[in-house]
């Protein structure tokens, strides 16, 4: 059972090498910026999600255990908001976004928000 634990939580730490490489990758060779912001928040969450999974395997105690939890959780709700707070930011702030998506609060568009 020892070599089992061993095995996964090695398992789950390499899927988050794995997804922060990625997500560094992507930072550096996605050109536009909102390619960047979801590159850099897929990689976190998952990232993050198989670091605790892995410790949490690997120790085995329940309190460590409810507290990696209850830390996935907290990260579960606040990486991704911050991500989309970020991404609309951007989307209002930049003009050059204009040349990437197609704003409907724009006066000369004629179609409405859906």
């Amino acid at each position: 059972m020892t070599w089992f634990r061993f095995i996964l939580t090695a398992i789950l730490l390499g899927v988050a090498l794995f997804s922060f490489a990625s997500a560094v990758l992507g930072n550096f060779r996605f050109g536009f910026v909102m390619d960047r912001i979801h590159a850099a928040g897929i990689g976190d969450t998952l990232g993050l999600s198989s670091v605790a999974l892995a410790s949490m395997i690997g120790s085995g105690e329940a309190m460590t255990i409810l507290k990696l939890l209850l830390i996935v959780v907290f990260m579960w709700c606040t990486s991704p908001v911050s991500i989309h707070f970020l991404g609309q930011i951007e989307y209002y702030m930049d003009s050059s976004v204009d040349a990437h998506t197609k704003r409907y609060d724009r006066k000369e568009d004629s179609h409405e928000p859906v």
